[in-house]
């Protein structure tokens, strides 16, 4: 079944009305979806529905709500992961793994050690790592396309906002993971079940800090440390960043939705 995703506002308590030329386009010509076909709907916020095309043109799709639903396909708990920026190609390969295993949003990160230098047109990379994200959800039917954020600096991610200084590591989150390859004593298996156990319920809001090819500088392990990110191993052995963000994820999604 067909998935698309359209604004809240062009849902009514019946009909939805669809106007996005790509998307028409898609479904006339790429899909051949004609008149009593059925297809999937998602306002991305909070709602998805089984809808009937009753009329399809290129300007415009008319479709009846069959049935509306709260999501089913989304995790409980909402991971961001604040990825050091990679090289090349990496990061969509990053973004679409990580949106099929349900990360909530992504954050590109400038850190010591990485090699991209923003030469002014960033914003394009922003944008078509969005277009990935969006893609993905189509792929595995989630009810939400996690953005893809504005890229920030490391001394960005610590700041308390206040200009003090003073590191205050996301206080919007139950939970900040760290994977670090110096780590040799904690586990990322004993942080999440002592934080599960220790709570009334299940972390709701995670996040996790993967350093780009170079891994962290010693200055920025010590100061996401030292503002509170819990130190972790992944395992025995050294993972590339591209693989070590999808790592932490399926853990995350094993132990706190399974």
């Amino acid at each position: 079944m067909s998935r698309f995703f359209v604004e809240s506002e062009n849902i009514g308590n019946n009909l939805i009305i669809m106007n996005n030329a790509d998307d028409l386009h898609h479904m006339m010509k790429v899909l051949r979806l004609k008149e009593g076909d059925e297809v999937d709907i998602s306002d991305g916020v909070r709602w998805e529905y089984r809808a009937c095309i009753e009329s399809l043109s290129r300007e415009e799709a008319e479709l009846k709500i069959l049935d509306k639903q709260a999501f089913a396909s989304e995790p409980a708990v909402e991971v961001t992961l604040f990825q050091g920026i990679p090289k090349q190609g990496k990061m969509e390969t990053i973004i679409q793994k990580c949106v099929e295993l349900g990360v909530h949003k992504i954050v590109p990160v400038f850190m010591d050690r990485t090699v991209v230098v923003d030469r002014g047109n960033f914003g394009k990379k922003i944008q078509r790592w969005n277009r990935v994200s969006a893609e993905a959800v189509k792929q595995c039917r989630r009810g939400i396309v996690p953005e893809v954020a504005e890229p920030l600096k490391t001394e960005d991610l610590l700041s308390d906002g206040t200009g003090s200084g003073t590191p205050d590591l996301f206080g919007e989150f139950d939970l900040v993971l760290f994977p670090y390859e110096n780590e040799k004593g904690t586990t990322i298996k004993e942080v999440l079940r002592a934080a599960v156990s220790a709570a009334d319920s299940r972390p709701k809001q995670v996040a996790v800090i993967i350093g780009p090819e170079g891994g962290f500088s010693d200055e920025e392990a010590d100061a996401i440390v030292a503002a509170g990110g819990k130190s972790v191993s992944l395992g025995k052995t050294i993972l590339r960043t591209e693989t070590a963000g999808m790592t932490a994820l399926a853990m995350i999604m094993y132990e706190l939705e399974m």
